[in-house]
């Protein structure tokens, strides 16, 4: 099937760009965006499935302790750059510099006019490619983007202006990554995972980091890099240790320390890392027991959900997903950003014996440091 985009010398494979590579059906293409000031957070995610002909969406806005969102899944448009399904629509108005984000949900009271407008270059990550045995997990393209949102929001009964503009984090992934719904397989091992991702926003750079680590603490991916303000190319870091103390009887963070060095080895300073509030990645569809990404659920389907995050069992597998509001500290500067954690299994480096407990009480296995910050043991 040929689409407008044919025209273009673009092509990647002998398919026509409306067909993704060689069927696989985990192929998947994904807007992803958050936006922050310190008193709210909102989410949003679209996502194509064009070997499933699935295409799904969802917006949501933590405020005042609580968490709103809409949800819509469908069959895919016939033109894959029609990025817009049920009250929901993603706008390339300038591509890697501009987005619009609408949202018009009345049956639901809620409704989003929102402009994201660069300001950094975009960062290519380092490619995202995980097995477990023999089967494909993950193999992933995913590039980071800081910028700033304007417009304005209505939900939970209230109207927000973003006025002159909040911060904003723009992700847009695609490849291959394993999600429910495609086929019936055996059930793999019970292993364990911790990821951690944190864009930062500072006044004339952003900072960003990401890890992958295996239940024994190995590391299979790593990532980090230095984003310059208003332009200019993204320079990586060579490596950043990360300490963590955990909320007890959580498995998401109280305090957190980034430790970044140079290529050369030199450290860079300490960033602290300060929680402010927690968005549950449910409210975009992530881990979502309904509207879990890459589920079929007819021609157009739309709902919406509610609840206050601190009323949630932390951990009950649906609620470890999550994104922290964070206050970052580096070397005299004070930024804000968000820090993405998803811990699941037992992590025997950060005390976690079983495959679903909480931090202890008394943080066993983290200690207090002289300048009063808290540092993960790795001798558990």
């Amino acid at each position: 099937m040929l689409i407008a985009f044919d025209d273009y010398p673009v092509h990647q494979t002998s398919l026509p760009l409306g067909q993704a590579g060689s069927g696989n059906p985990n192929h998947y293409d994904r807007f992803w965006f958050n936006g922050f000031r310190e008193d709210l957070m909102f989410g949003v995610a679209f996502c194509s499935y064009p070997n499933k002909q699935l295409m799904e969406g969802a917006f949501s806005l933590l405020t005042e302790g609580r968490q709103v969102s809409v949800h819509a899944s469908g069959r895919m448009n016939p033109d894959p750059v029609d990025t817009g399904l049920g009250p929901l629509r993603i706008e390339i108005v300038e591509p890697m510099r501009v987005n619009r984000v609408i949202v018009d949900a009345p049956e639901y009271d809620i409704h989003a006019d929102l402009l994201y407008t660069a300001t950094t270059e975009a960062f290519e990550e380092a490619h995202q490619t995980s097995y477990a045995g023999n089967r494909l997990l993950m193999d992933v393209t995913r590039a980071t983007q800081w910028g700033t949102w304007t417009g304005s929001i209505e939900a939970n009964g209230t109207s927000i202006d973003l006025g002159t503009g909040i911060h904003a984090t723009k992700d847009r992934s695609w490849g291959s990554r394993l999600s429910p719904g495609t086929t019936e397989a055996a059930p793999m091992g019970s292993g364990g995972m911790l990821f951690l991702w944190s864009p930062i926003h500072f006044d004339d750079e952003c900072f960003h980091f990401l890890v992958f680590e295996h239940a024994d603490g190995t590391q299979w991916l790593h990532d980090a890099a230095m984003v310059p303000k208003p332009s200019g190319p993204p320079v990586r870091v060579g490596h950043v240790d990360h300490e963590i103390s955990w909320l007890p009887e959580h498995r998401r963070a109280r305090f957190v320390t980034l430790s970044p060095h140079t290529i050369d080895g030199d450290s860079m300073g300490d960033i602290t890392l300060e929680p402010l509030m927690c968005f549950q990645m449910k409210g975009i569809g992530y881990g979502h027991p309904v509207w879990g990404h890459g589920k079929w659920h007819g021609e157009l389907a739309v709902g919406s959900d509610a609840f206050e995050p601190a009323d949630l069992d932390p951990l009950i597998p649906e609620n470890l997903h999550v994104q922290q509001l964070v206050r970052a500290t580096w070397n005299g500067r004070q930024g804000l950003g968000v820090l993405e954690q998803l811990a699941v299994g037992r992590l025997r480096r950060y005390g976690f014996r079983d495959f679903l407990d909480g931090a202890p009480a008394e943080a066993e296995g983290v200690r207090e440091t002289a300048d009063g910050h808290h540092s993960a043991l790795s001798d558990l």
